[in-house]
């Protein structure tokens, strides 16, 4: 009878240490599948947001243009006649192309001749040389090619952001050159700075 009892205790306590390794066993494997499940639930959160972040900017930016493509698609860029009291007869030609290039490369709207949801027009009106710097022999080293230029710029679907401006760049050169020798390469630094910065007051805003 004692060996009985002393037998069912000892399979009593063999079973109760089944069930505790048991336990322990079940709540680690639970602990292990909470926790990927928390890192699967944290990454496809993160996915999200980044996934919805890009998409976002493809949207509204290209190449740094911050234009709103679902409420602005055309835009109307007009030639610049040169008004100006010196007269290079390239410049209304290469200037108007050099700013309709840009955008053409730099956003997705579509270029059309008038009534675009953005317009840009304008007119050359000054093409001047001066002379430089001043040598020690008190002869100018050399001149300077300055163009002004005026910019009408129309939003027609944000009007607040539409504005008239005056923009101005100039390029130096040596004073024994003359100026028809070098205005070419001049005028096409001078007309990439005027059209990256007409871009970047209309469409970029920076």
């Amino acid at each position: 009878m004692f060996i009985s009892c002393k037998k069912n205790k000892l399979v009593q306590s063999h079973t109760s240490k089944q069930q505790i390794i048991g336990n322990v066993f079940t709540d680690s494997l639970l602990d292990r599948r909470m926790g990927h499940l928390l890192k699967c639930i944290f990454f496809t959160g993160v996915y999200l947001c980044l996934f919805s972040f890009h998409s976002c900017s493809i949207s509204y930016k290209m190449n740094g243009a911050n234009i709103n493509y679902q409420t602005t698609h055309t835009i109307s860029i007009a030639d610049f006649p040169n008004n100006a009291p010196l007269v290079n007869p390239t410049l209304s030609s290469a200037l108007t192309e050099g700013i309709r290039d840009l955008f053409q490369r730099q956003t997705r709207l579509q270029m059309q001749r008038k009534g675009g949801d953005l317009e840009i027009e304008g007119e050359i009106t000054g093409y001047a040389v001066t002379q430089g710097a001043i040598s020690a022999d008190t002869y100018a080293s050399e001149s300077k090619l300055t163009i002004t230029i005026v910019v009408h710029f129309t939003n027609n679907v944000n009007p607040e952001e539409s504005f008239d401006k005056t923009y101005s760049s100039y390029q130096t050169y040596d004073a024994n050159m003359l100026l028809t020798d070098v205005q070419d390469e001049l005028c096409t630094a001078m007309i990439t700075e005027f059209a990256e910065n007409i871009f970047n007051d209309t469409v970029a805003r920076w």
